[in-house]
């Protein structure tokens, strides 16, 4: 009876493919809470016609972080990551979206700009679609692009210390909303586990940073959001009459 009930190989492998795929669902479905996150920034945009004092850089960094890790989720790359290329193409729709109503909003300059951002990522993506696809050895395109995508989760990944500096430095969470740390720290928290279940350093690494990051955040969130409100000196953002 215990050679019957012990799990065989096969079996561990079928559990370890479920317990993958029900972390890379979960990462899909908190990641749509990061992506609809600036939703009402552009609401504001839109009404007012105007981009006003924010900056469109955050989304060109997001739709190329988006646009290299989708490629490294596809069957061209990697045969087993269908999960990732599914958030990141939803992830690049958004940013997109959101990229071409800043275009559209912006003054001259930023319009300019923006736009030559925006072509230059399309085109440094296409060099990293074209160049990977000339390396003939599947595992060796695989470690290229997948080094890409990971230097770019990481780079994308180390935003939050900037919020986790403003917020030291004011003893404030005003700045560091609740529900977008919470959704980093799950989103990463369920790829860190997807990474791991499917045994992907390019993912559980960079992931693992993000969980570590978001676990930060939230403690910082936490210990502020007790403490006695301190008046700031001066506002950071000025408020709009």
């Amino acid at each position: 009876m215990g050679v019957e009930g012990a799990m065989t190989p096969v079996h561990l492998y079928f559990v370890s493919r479920i317990c993958k795929d029900a972390a890379g669902a979960a990462g899909n479905i908190f990641a749509i809470g990061l992506f609809v996150s600036p939703i009402p920034t552009f609401k504001r945009i839109v009404r007012n016609k105007s981009t006003e004092h924010f900056s469109g850089l955050p989304y060109i960094y997001a739709l190329l972080n988006c646009l290299i890790c989708m490629w490294y989720g596809s069957p061209f790359v990697s045969d087993d990551n269908l999960l990732v290329m599914t958030v990141n193409s939803a992830g690049a729709v958004f940013q997109f979206v959101y990229i071409i109503l800043f275009i559209t909003f912006a003054d001259r300059a930023n319009k300019v700009r923006m736009t030559g951002f925006l072509l230059a990522i399309i085109g440094a993506f296409a060099v990293v679609v074209a160049g990977s696809l000339q390396i003939p050895e599947p595992a060796l395109r695989r470690i290229t692009v997948g080094s890409l995508s990971g230097a770019s989760l990481i780079s994308m990944f180390a935003s939050p210390l900037f919020a986790i500096n403003l917020v030291i430095r004011t003893k404030s969470v005003e700045f560091m909303p609740f529900y977008l740390s919470l959704s980093t720290f799950l989103m990463s928290t369920s790829f860190l586990l997807y990474g791991l279940f499917n045994d992907d350093v390019f993912i559980y690494v960079p992931n693992g940073i993000g969980t570590v990051l978001g676990i930060t955040q939230l403690v910082l969130y936490f210990y502020f959001k007790r403490r006695p409100k301190d008046k700031l000196k001066e506002p950071l953002v000025e408020p709009i009459a």
